[in-house]
């Protein structure tokens, strides 16, 4: 009896003992921090419109976007590849995590632009956090003669936006991004009773909406839709209706596509697009960035 009483004593301390450990073990479990989802979009620009994406700290990167004349012509022009075309030449780079800035120069108007796009949140994969946010900004310079304005400061420009994403799938992302523009100087008219008035707006408001579903590991198909939603007096400017293909690559981003937007800094063609795709004005455009990480 002795001897039972001794393994039962073992047995019970043993018992007692292994649960005072695994209480102690689930109490003290740190669970998992989610990650960040990754390539929302492979670029950050999408065609016409900046996307969500901030590239990591120590990130160069160089961006040639081009847009030929409009296709309406046909052959005449050869469906606007011999027209006149627009071009911008960009560098930026991402000093701090989140950050993004950059400079750039634009054929239309001689636009100077400098721009900055921090990221404020970033979808998570536990969905803890649904979506991914950023904000967009830049100043733009029309840089042209000055017998084109009164003032110097008739020659800025303003651009900002907030832009909201998500990757619903693994093949399909989307965004939609409000945006507000502001020119220092617009056209204006002399009424009938010897009065200056004004065109347009110097504010204008509209919405962008971008999808991405990628068809292989490195190539997706691409759309947008960009709607003005500030009446102006005269002038109003037109919707825009992109779409196109893309490739990527660990370093590269290519597009192209067509859409109706013949500008290239955004607000040139928020508020200033005359191209109406009802009437087949679509103009063939690409973007190429190239990315260093430093």
């Amino acid at each position: 009896m002795k001897y039972y009483k001794n393994i039962l004593l073992f047995l019970s301390v043993g018992f007692l003992t292994g649960g005072l450990f695994a209480q102690e073990t689930t109490e003290t479990t740190i669970p998992v921090k989610s990650k960040p989802v990754k390539n929302t979009f492979g670029s950050v620009w999408l065609m016409d419109n900046q996307t969500v994406m901030v590239p990591i700290k120590g990130t160069l990167e160089f961006d040639i976007q081009h847009r030929f004349g409009t296709i309406d012509n046909g052959s005449k022009d050869l469906y606007g590849l011999f027209a006149p075309s627009n071009i911008r030449l960009g560098i930026n780079y991402a000093p701090v995590k989140n950050l993004f800035v950059g400079i750039g120069i634009t054929k239309e108007r001689s636009q100077l632009d400098l721009n900055a796009k921090y990221s404020l949140l970033q979808q998570t994969a536990n969905n803890k956090m649904p979506i991914s946010v950023a904000y967009f900004g830049n100043i733009v310079a029309d840089t042209r003669n000055k017998s084109n304005f009164r003032y110097n400061a008739h020659r800025f420009s303003y651009f900002n936006q907030l832009i909201i994403a998500r990757k619903i799938t693994k093949n399909f992302s989307a965004q939609v991004a409000p945006s507000f523009s502001w020119f220092n100087n617009v056209e204006a008219y002399v009424d009938k009773d010897g009065l200056i008035q004004k065109k347009m707006e110097n504010g204008h408001l509209a919405l962008s909406f971008l999808g991405r579903y990628k068809i292989t590991e490195k190539s997706a198909i691409i759309a947008g839709y960009d709607q003005p939603l500030t009446q102006h007096t005269t002038n109003n400017p037109h919707p825009n209706i992109c779409f196109g293909f893309e490739t990527t690559t660990s370093s590269h981003a290519f597009q192209v596509f067509f859409g109706n937007y013949y500008g290239i800094v955004p607000q040139s063609n928020n508020v200033f697009n005359r191209n109406d795709f009802r009437d087949g004005q679509f103009v063939i455009g690409f973007n190429i960035t190239r990315l260093w990480n430093f």
